[in-house]
């Protein structure tokens, strides 16, 4: 069995998640999509000018793991500049600060560090488990009281 990716933490997410070049067809556009966690680790990298180890540090991950991540989102970049492509920003495997949840058994209150974390509570297995909903950010990506 394969091992679980675990979640990138990512501090920072963009109001315009689309870019598209001036002036070129919009048939003719080719879209590359850039994850969030990508995103966050060329802003941490490139911005905030941070070395790896913090870098990877306020990821959560290890410094190999940042590398990977910055490398791919530096050549989807280098790519969607170089021949014209749109860029979207979106998906990934990333939690956030903004969203804990919360297991109706046991009670821990818990941050999502896995996928199965947002449909089982990584203390008990119990799957009654509820995305808290205490911040605005939070509605953006929990609809009818399930985390998606």
């Amino acid at each position: 069995m394969a091992r679980p990716i675990k979640f990138r933490k990512v501090e920072f997410f963009p109001k315009s998640t689309y870019f598209v070049p001036w002036g070129k067809a919009k048939c003719k556009i080719s879209e590359i999509v850039l994850k969030v966690e990508e995103l966050e680790a060329m802003r941490l990298k490139d911005i905030e000018e941070l070395n790896q180890e913090e870098c990877a540090g306020k990821m959560q991950v290890s410094r190999q793991t940042f590398q990977n991540i910055i490398d791919s989102a530096r050549k989807k970049v280098a790519i969607a500049l170089t021949q014209g492509n749109a860029i979207r920003i979106s998906g990934g495997n990333y939690t956030t600060n903004f969203c804990k949840f919360k297991c109706f058994d046991c009670g821990e209150l818990y941050e999502v560090n896995y996928e199965q974390d947002r449909f089982s509570c990584p203390v008990c297995g119990s799957r009654r488990v509820l995305c808290s909903k205490k911040s605005d950010f939070c509605t953006k990506w929990c609809k009818n009281n399930k985390c998606e």
